[in-house]
């Protein structure tokens, strides 16, 4: 059985992939990340166009030199969302005391800034690479941010660790979001690659701790407030609050003495 074994083994074809890639990503991602706070909007980012042509060399994409000069146009953009975020973050969490201290230290805002430059990337049509700067950041600050998904101005995560957001998903302004919470589809099938599977979250809407909204058709109306642990699969009108009731029983332990 072995010597059979061994050659049909001679005789399969596997395609050969590049894996160092990932480890260039990386890297690629840390310093575009750290350039969008100081030299990337007065184009001195010229020392990241090797790196991302040798990048898109390595997935085939064509045009490489094309794509960074479009891409380029995208970061002051990019910028002046993310400071928006930022202020989101200073005006909402409590425990801030300062605008450098969200660009420092916060995951949750680490893992948007990832988001919207492997969204630009996204929109492009550039394959794999928005998906591996996403799975980057997920490495890093625990947030799972498809690049597909579309979010508006003024985002705020806080504490980051097990949010998933969906391909899909649209979120729009001044939305808030806490940890454990998922934005994502009410069934995994692979005929559904081409539709909307994951909500819609409109305006000032808040999502409490471990919250779950599902399904491509549910929307989430404007002002609500999404309380931690419910799951959603309907849409929600405007002005709502759903919150999860359960009860705690609190009784005495049979060993305890006062």
């Amino acid at each position: 059985m072995l010597s059979i074994f061994v050659e049909r083994s001679k005789d399969m074809q596997f395609k050969q992939y590049d894996l160092s890639l990932k480890d260039d990503v990386e890297v690629f991602t840390k310093q575009l990340f750290y350039a969008l706070f100081n030299d990337v909007c007065q184009e001195k980012a010229e020392h990241l166009k090797n790196q991302f042509v040798r990048i898109l060399n390595g997935l085939a994409v064509d045009n490489a030199l094309e794509v960074w000069r479009e891409y380029q146009q995208s970061f002051c953009e990019i910028r002046e969302k993310l400071d928006l975020d930022a202020k989101a973050f200073e005006k909402t969490d409590p425990a801030c005391k300062s605008l450098g201290e969200v660009y420092l230290a916060y995951p949750g805002f680490h893992a948007i800034a990832v988001y919207r430059l492997s969204h630009e990337l996204y929109k492009m049509e550039i394959p794999i690479l928005p998906r591996m700067m996403s799975e980057y950041a997920h490495g890093l600050t625990g947030t799972d941010i498809h690049p597909g998904a579309t979010i508006g101005d003024s985002f705020f995560i806080d504490h980051a660790t097990g949010i998933v957001i969906g391909e899909t998903t649209i979120i729009k302004e001044n939305v808030k979001i806490y940890q454990g919470v998922t934005l994502g589809g009410i069934q995994v099938k692979k005929e559904l690659a081409s539709t909307k599977r994951h909500p819609t979250i409109e305006n000032n809407v808040t999502i409490y701790a471990n919250a779950t909204i599902l399904g491509g058709d549910v929307v989430i109306g404007k002002d609500s407030i999404i309380g931690a642990n419910v799951c959603v699969t309907t849409s929600v009108p405007e002005g709502s609050i759903v919150t999860y009731e359960s009860e705690n029983k609190i009784t005495t332990r049979k060993s305890y003495v006062k």
